[in-house]
């Protein structure tokens, strides 16, 4: 039986199933509270694509439909695309502790503590859910923040940067409009979750800023430059406005770096 927190993180990242995996982050938060050992040298496992249930199909995002938040459907249908997300994230989080060696143990602790919030996320979305009638895998859903994983899969200082402070950070800008959203529907309870979502991805973002500022000072690199410089390859939708200024101040972004986003969301094509 694994007992060493990276292998707990690897046996979540690739259980197939909605319970499994919701059991395996259920063990690995379990045993970091009881102080398992962690072995930062052990090299990481490449994983091409991570344990999912048989639903969701997923299909590229500009096949995704649009539907109307006038009606439950509606309303269903884009909680179901957050719940994916926070899937998602379990897997990202869960992935950074198996894959990269030789970084301080708060880094495991601190991406354990992320995937163990996703996963609460993650059911309060599915309770939601079925609270309208819906249950995940009821919706069609896309792959992009594995994507990014992938892309990022040979660098601790790019996933840092592009994961949490690109991809996780634009959930702090789009998260108070749905809010806003769902209000005008009279649909408090749905507000209620995505208010607790919202105040935590602070934290996990910032937990990303720090980890990245980590990685740059061991490089001898300049954070706000190298982080620019890696938002080349990005595309517009990850970087446009408008922005959720004090969210992102409070994760740790600059004014400089904020400049930069704005700029290339502009100059992008």
């Amino acid at each position: 039986m694994a007992s060493d927190l990276r292998l707990l993180a690897r046996l979540v990242l690739m259980a197939d199933s909605v319970e499994a995996k919701l059991a395996a982050v259920d063990a690995l938060a379990a045993a970091a509270e009881s102080g398992f050992g962690i072995d930062v040298s052990a090299q990481g496992e490449d994983v091409a694509r991570p344990g999912r249930p048989e639903r969701p199909a997923l299909v590229p995002p500009k096949s995704l439909p649009k539907r109307s938040l006038l009606q439950v459907e509606g309303r269903a249908a884009l909680l179901h695309a957050i719940a994916h997300i926070e899937f998602n994230a379990i897997d990202l989080a869960c992935d950074a502790v198996q894959r990269f060696p030789d970084m301080p143990a708060g880094f495991y602790t601190d991406w354990i503590s992320v995937a163990t919030d996703e996963a609460r996320h993650f059911r309060l979305l599915q309770n939601r859910l079925a609270g309208m009638g819906y249950a995940y895998g009821d919706f069609t859903a896309h792959d992009g923040l594995w994507e990014m994983a992938l892309r990022t899969r040979d660098d601790c200082l790019a996933r840092m940067a592009l994961v949490p402070r690109v991809l996780e950070a634009r959930g702090l800008d789009v998260t108070p409009g749905m809010i806003a959203k769902f209000d005008q529907t009279g649909d408090g309870d749905s507000v209620a979750v995505l208010e607790i979502i919202l105040r935590e991805e602070v934290g996990h973002v910032a937990i990303g800023t720090q980890w990245f500022n980590f990685c740059c000072q061991a490089r001898g690199c300049d954070p706000e430059i190298t982080f620019l410089d890696l938002l080349q390859g990005v595309g517009r939708g990850a970087l446009r406005g408008p922005y959720n200024a004090e969210a992102r101040r409070l994760a740790g972004f600059t004014p400089d770096e904020m400049r930069g986003i704005t700029a290339l969301a502009n100059n992008a094509v």
